[in-house]
């Protein structure tokens, strides 16, 4: 990240970031790795540079957080969804509901209704 305007060092145009990108084309022509490149800017511009929270703290729960969160989501489909499949064939298997008998009165209308519809 630049740290002057707080941007990601690939689009940042102020003159901070061409010293980065500068510092760091220094640093991979003298072969540093990855991480000793990573540990030189943190040496010269500050742990804001990475765009990482330190993990300790408070901040650790940006680490541990989601994939907690996760498992917890998928261990929570993997206990249900079974359960709703399970009650979703009983209640198919089960007859509906007959509801109260018919009046007389009621069963004669409805089989006048029925008779008019072929």
């Amino acid at each position: 990240m630049c740290v002057a305007c707080h941007e990601s060092l690939a689009v940042a145009q102020s003159p901070e970031a061409f010293s980065e990108r500068s510092y760091i084309r220094t640093l991979i022509a003298q072969g540093e790795t990855r991480q000793q490149i990573e540990h030189n800017l943190v040496v010269q511009y500050g742990p804001s540079v990475l765009a990482l929270p330190p993990a300790h703290g408070f901040n650790l729960l940006v680490y541990v957080l989601p994939p907690v969160l996760l498992a917890l989501g998928i261990a929570t489909l993997l206990i249900t969804i079974p359960k709703w499949r399970r009650r979703a064939r009983r209640a198919a298997l089960e007859p509906l509901a007959a509801g109260p008998p018919l009046s007389a009165v009621d069963a004669n209308r409805l089989d006048e209704d029925l008779s008019r519809h072929p």
